[in-house]
């Protein structure tokens, strides 16, 4: 992964989960209105479930970098 994809992930893991979930209904939006239209708000929702697995697991990738970080800033 680019460093920066990496700090496009960190900046999204600082978010509150309000607009988390803005941000990633806009990309599943624009990403899908391509290729065909989503119908609805409950498909769009759908959708975003569909992809909570993988979210958890890249916001606490980005937890644990956070945590090293700040170990190496309090040795510092």
């Amino acid at each position: 992964m680019s460093s920066s994809s990496q700090e496009v992930l960190k900046s999204f893991d600082l978010l509150p989960e309000l607009e988390k979930r803005q941000v990633a209904s806009e990309i599943i939006r624009r990403t899908f209105s391509l290729n065909r239209e989503i119908a609805d708000e409950a498909q769009l929702e759908a959708m975003y479930a569909s992809f909570a697995k993988e979210d958890l697991d890249l916001a606490e990738e980005g937890m644990e970098d956070y945590g090293r970080g700040l170990t190496v800033e309090d040795v510092q």
